[in-house]
């Protein structure tokens, strides 16, 4: 996550379609109280303006960074971004003038007074946060008794090699995250790092323990 985390998410690594969804004209969220007033905001779209609130102003820019901090617990794809840029200038909460760069065409965006509100009004809202997790790696593991009894063990290492490659991404970005004006990016970091590591631990553990248990199965190390 810039910025961390887990591989969790409200989230989209992949993007998800359920994130998009606006923040009303749906059944309001444990995060969304009934009867919040203020403009519709999905997933992406809060984002968005974030992002431009830390300095981020274009769609390529934003993209940029999204790979290097929030895509570990909240992805948004190029798909995403740039139609939803055009919502927001739609709703008034962005303003983008052309600042062509060389010979390449490029919009630079700005929040406007209601786009720097609707982000405070987003992020002060009570109630617990929308949170959910989609892990393929999990989800093997849980049906791995299916197909045999050294699937397990291989679905232990394959979700550690993941996070054990997340693990060096994540301290790759550490520095930065850490010397970051705002001070949101690098606990989001500590968070991932502390996560990442400890499945990694735990897939290491719980592999030594299955073996021990049944010498006879394969897999793993």
């Amino acid at each position: 996550m810039t910025p961390t985390g887990p591989t969790s998410s409200r989230k989209a690594p992949p993007a998800a379609a359920g994130n998009d969804r606006p923040s009303v004209g749906r059944a309001p969220s444990r995060s969304e109280p009934e009867g919040q007033d203020g403009p519709q905001l999905t997933g992406t779209g809060r984002v968005i303006l974030g992002m431009i609130a830390l300095g981020k102003r274009t769609g390529y820019d934003i993209k940029q960074l999204v790979d290097k901090s929030t895509r570990f617990f909240w992805a948004a794809s190029y798909g995403q971004i740039y139609p939803e840029l055009r919502r927001l200038e739609e709703q008034g909460l962005v303003s983008g003038r052309p600042e062509p760069s060389g010979s390449r065409a490029r919009t630079v965006y700005e929040l406007t007074e209601a786009g720097e509100s609707a982000l405070r009004q987003w992020l002060t809202a009570p109630g617990e946060p929308v949170y959910e997790l989609r892990d393929e790696g999990m989800l093997k593991l849980f049906f791995s008794g299916v197909a045999g009894p050294s699937t397990a063990l291989e679905q232990l290492d394959a979700i550690r090699a993941t996070h054990e490659r997340k693990l060096a991404v994540l301290r790759a970005i550490e520095p930065a995250a850490r010397a970051a004006s705002s001070g949101g990016p690098y606990l989001t970091l500590q968070v991932g790092l502390g996560m990442s590591q400890w499945a990694v631990d735990w897939c290491r553990a719980t592999a030594e323990r299955l073996r021990e248990s049944d010498p006879g199965k394969e897999g793993g190390r």
